[in-house]
């Protein structure tokens, strides 16, 4: 009997190849993620996640109409609380980087097996990033010319202190919530805008940061 890990992921499928998304639908439906809805430029996927809502929106990095950066910075903007991944034929650092800092979760290439894409649904919409290994140093790095700055300009709220400190002192997004009294949902809403406010999309990197500015009691 197939393993239910986690049902009902609504995926919403940006991409202008028809035989690829029809391909990956068929792909998705078949390991219980729901497929809402399919765009194939820029248009159409800003309307269709404003009326859809997805969980996890499957981006092509390359669309004709609208560069791939700039759309992610959109759709967030759009539907805050859906996870974007990043689809795209190109292995390159610097796209990954880019698109990370343009606000996706992940990063999968088209050329991986849709095993893949699977996993990196299910982990983004779970609160986790998901990105091709031996980059977390590029990722961790602020863009050029920025640093991070210290905790009294940095715009942190009270409450997002509080949810790095129990980050970096080792404490899942759950265990965030039920120490302080919220939703897993609202930790990792917390944990996203430290994440983007900070340019730091790791834990180790959060930890770090934590660790620099006294933010937590690991030293």
């Amino acid at each position: 009997m197939k393993k239910r890990i986690r049902a009902g992921i609504k995926v919403l499928l940006v991409d202008d190849h028809p035989v690829l998304r029809e391909g990956v639908r068929s792909y998705l439906i078949d390991h219980e993620i729901v497929v809402a809805g399919e765009a194939s430029n820029a248009r159409e996927a800003l309307r269709k996640a404003r009326e859809l809502a997805p969980d996890v929106i499957v981006l092509d990095v390359n669309l004709p109409s609208l560069d791939g950066g700039e759309l992610a910075r959109r759709l967030r903007r759009t539907v805050p609380a859906a996870r974007i991944i990043a689809f795209s034929v190109h292995s390159s650092e610097e796209y990954v980087v880019r698109m990370a800092r343009c606000g996706a979760h992940g990063y999968v290439m088209k050329d991986r097996p849709t095993a893949e894409l699977l996993e990196a649904i299910r982990h983004v919409s779970a609160g986790g990033l998901h990105f091709p290994s031996g980059m977390s140093d590029s990722l961790l790095a602020p863009p050029p010319g920025a640093a991070p700055r210290p905790p009294d300009n940095s715009a942190l709220t009270s409450r997002e202190q509080e949810v790095l400190a129990l980050l970096a002192d080792g404490h899942s997004n759950k265990s965030v919530a039920d120490r302080l009294g919220i939703s897993v949902r609202t930790a990792e809403t917390h944990r996203e805008h430290l994440s983007h406010k900070l340019n730091i999309l790791t834990i180790a990197g959060l930890t770090k940061y934590a660790i620099q500015y006294g933010l937590t009691s690991l030293k």
